[in-house]
């Protein structure tokens, strides 16, 4: 359309002929021979790629504040045009421009037209502020905030500004929010708060920033899950770290049952699952098939994952649901050099708890490899389609705290 191309001179000629449509839609497959494509010489395959398309009820109102044209957008007005129109998403005017940043154009609806609806909700329940917010308008916002407008009104999702915000990662957005004062701890209707929203969408300097103004990292939704289920999820080292610092609990379970180790471990993060033990996880944690982490390590054969929880100390005789051991469920998926781990971790766990004899007869036994320590643990079975063993020695001497004597 002209208003798009910001045609002033040709809007101004047609301007007495757009006065009578321009409150209807626009329709930008017209026949050649009309007159607004003879006027315009727009066909819809010339459309720019960011143009709203026209089954969303665009008309060329809409889309001069869409686009920022505020000249050709006086000229409409004055040629008649009806200013309380919306798409069929009920975007209005305000809509446009505030998602689009344009405050120029703001400026003159606020100012110049009449009983323009500040407040007034789209079909998703948002209002030109939870626009702006959403897309990162930091000037439109601002604006609209002089404007008077409601800064605590939620979506028909019962999302805040401070939710559209934080999902799309709009840090700047974000600040200006906290500092207005919405509410941190609002929930939306799945029960997930602003730093939800931000540790779903792995929005690290996002999570930062509700942090330090005080949201409640250990806030729950509806499905249980904390924000660091949300890290954990995500693979979010960075994320999990301040959470956990900020007094995260890496122990609250989902509504399935899952820890936060549960979910690093099911998605493959290793360094996220190094970063929960060492935060003092439960290793042992079931989840509603009664699955350690440990059994979904077997489970998946993240032999890398499977060896950290082995060296940090799992309990090897758990059971899940149908009576499998992580043993059991390795074997069963033919993980053979897992199954070799498993089977040696649990020989040293054995070994390391049977009763020690003292003097000669522990030299003896140690020399005479009752336990065969290096054979045990290091040297795996040979096999051509058997991987070797990652795990040195060395590692389980670290772990268990015993020294050279072992060996």
């Amino acid at each position: 359309m002209l208003c798009e191309q910001g045609e002033i001179q040709a809007v101004e000629q047609v301007s007495g002929w757009l006065g009578k449509v321009i409150g209807t839609e626009v329709s930008y497959d017209m026949p050649q021979g009309s007159v607004l494509a003879r006027q315009t010489h727009l066909t819809l395959s010339s459309l720019p790629a960011s143009c709203p398309l026209p089954q969303f009820g665009m008309n060329a109102l809409l889309l001069s504040a869409w686009f920022g044209h505020l000249r050709i957008l006086q000229i409409l007005v004055n040629s008649g045009a009806k200013i309380h129109c919306e798409n069929k998403d009920g975007l209005t005017l305000l809509h446009c421009a505030a998602r689009k940043g344009h405050v120029h154009v703001l400026a003159f609806m606020m100012e110049d037209l009449e009983d323009v609806a500040l407040d007034q909700a789209d079909k998703l329940g948002r209002t030109a502020f939870h626009q702006a917010a959403e897309h990162g308008q930091l000037d439109a916002l601002d604006f609209l905030v002089g404007s008077g407008c409601d800064h605590s009104v939620k979506d028909k999702e019962g999302n805040t500004a401070l939710h559209l915000a934080a999902r799309q990662g709009h840090l700047a957005v974000l600040q200006r929010l906290v500092d207005i004062r919405l509410d941190l701890e609002e929930q939306n209707v799945e029960g997930l708060t602003a730093l939800h929203a931000a540790a779903e969408r792995i929005h690290p300097d996002c999570v930062q920033l509700l942090l330090r103004a005080g949201s409640s990292v250990n806030a729950l939704t509806q499905k249980k899950q904390s924000c660091l289920h949300y890290a954990a999820l995500g693979g979010s080292e960075v994320m999990a770290r301040a959470l956990i610092h900020a007094g995260g609990c890496t122990n609250v379970a989902d509504c399935q049952g899952a820890s936060p180790l549960h979910l690093a471990v099911r998605h493959n993060f290793p360094v996220l699952v190094q970063l929960l033990i060492d935060s003092s996880s439960d290793l042992d944690a079931t989840d509603h098939r009664q699955q350690t982490p440990l059994h979904l390590a077997a489970e998946h054969a993240w032999q890398d994952i499977a060896e950290m929880l082995l060296v940090a100390g799992v309990n090897l005789n758990l059971r899940d649901k149908q009576g499998k051991t992580a043993l059991a469920v390795a074997a069963r998926s033919n993980h053979i050099s897992l199954v070799d781990m498993l089977i040696k971790a649990d020989r040293f766990y054995r070994w390391e708890k049977a009763p020690r004899a003292t003097g000669s007869m522990a030299t003896g036994c140690c020399s005479s490899g009752c336990m065969a320590w290096s054979q045990l643990v290091i040297t795996p079975a040979k096999s051509s389609s058997r991987a070797s063993w990652p795990l040195a020695g060395g590692t389980w001497l670290r772990a268990s705290g015993r020294k050279q004597t072992m060996t």
